[in-house]
């Protein structure tokens, strides 16, 4: 990329080091002799009198001081790629880049729709998308793996911005037609008789539901437990089962009419929000930018959820 010629050699070297964690797993990366890796940070310890890693049996840990270097080092990679991105932006091209992280809850349907959307006006502009746990979203943003992270989170993330947040409650899921969904709203205990299609316990959604069935006494035993969201919705289409979702994730199979959703009334399934998170500090190249408007239009057309 052109952008590696706006930083430092040491300082890339350097980085590469820190996300790898080790000077051979970085020299495979870059294609450098380990020897040359290793001269560059010892250069670079030497001109700060700092130590930078403290070398452990497996592989490198930074030191406090490392730390500090990796944040400035990063941040000069991030607007050395939005220098040459906006530069060639200058020209008149419209080819670029951008890089988004999602929650499986928005990863799989809505962001999608929202690239394909958004390429029919920009169509040489390419996407990756990483698809994971939200604190891994939160990573790869502050990380500088994403330009863009759009996520369900609790609790607030250190050196993250927040563009947009809404609430965004767990709500009751199930086949339209069923016997819930003539309600306008419904307790927990309404949902015994019924199974239960509930994601793994390490998402949000599943967290705020097991935390609202131990303040209210309740126990649930799910008939389907799954990491994949499509597994659970399709589960839903015949019969009787229940999950839980949030509006957005659903947003277009409720529109097609395939599911329906109705709220919980219970206080603690509303402690979620939608997040749009970008690098504190950063400043994202122009085409980033120009997305990032899209992608919150779009948030603002429904409830979020």
């Amino acid at each position: 990329m052109k952008s590696q010629y706006l930083q430092d050699i040491a300082l890339r070297y350097f980085l590469e080091v820190v996300r790898s964690g080790s000077i051979a797993a970085a020299s495979q990366r870059l294609n450098v002799a380990s020897s040359a890796i290793s001269r560059q940070i010892s250069s670079l310890e030497g001109l700060l009198d700092t130590v930078l890693f403290e070398r452990r049996p497996r592989g490198m840990v930074l030191s406090v001081g490392g730390e500090m270097l990796a944040a400035h080092a990063q941040k000069v990679m991030l607007e050395s790629d939005r220098v040459v991105a906006d530069l060639l932006a200058l020209k008149g091209l419209r080819r670029g880049r951008v890089r988004v992280a999602a929650s499986e809850g928005l990863g799989v349907d809505f962001v999608p729709r929202l690239i394909r959307a958004f390429q029919q006006q920009y169509p040489a502009i390419q996407f990756q998308v990483y698809v994971g746990p939200p604190a891994l979203v939160s990573r790869h943003v502050r990380d500088g793996n994403a330009d863009i992270g759009v996520t369900f989170n609790r609790l607030p993330e250190p050196f993250i911005k927040i563009v947009y947040q809404k609430p965004a409650p767990v709500l009751l899921l199930m086949r339209n037609g069923h016997p819930l969904s003539k309600f306008k709203s419904v307790d927990l205990s309404q949902l015994h008789p019924y199974p239960l299609a509930l994601p793994d316990p390490d998402t949000t959604l599943r967290q705020l539901f097991d935390l609202a069935c131990s303040h209210q006494q309740l126990l649930f035993e799910p008939a389907l437990t799954s990491n994949y969201i499509q597994t659970l919705h399709n589960y839903l289409l015949e019969g009787d089962a229940l999950s839980i979702t949030g509006e957005v994730t659903v947003r277009y199979r409720i529109a097609r009419g395939e599911l329906t959703m109705v709220p919980i009334r219970d206080r603690v399934l509303n402690g979620r929000y939608v997040e749009v998170q970008t690098l504190s500090g950063r400043t994202l190249p122009r085409i980033a930018e120009i997305f990032l408007a899209h992608l919150l239009g779009e948030l603002n057309k429904g409830e979020a959820g």
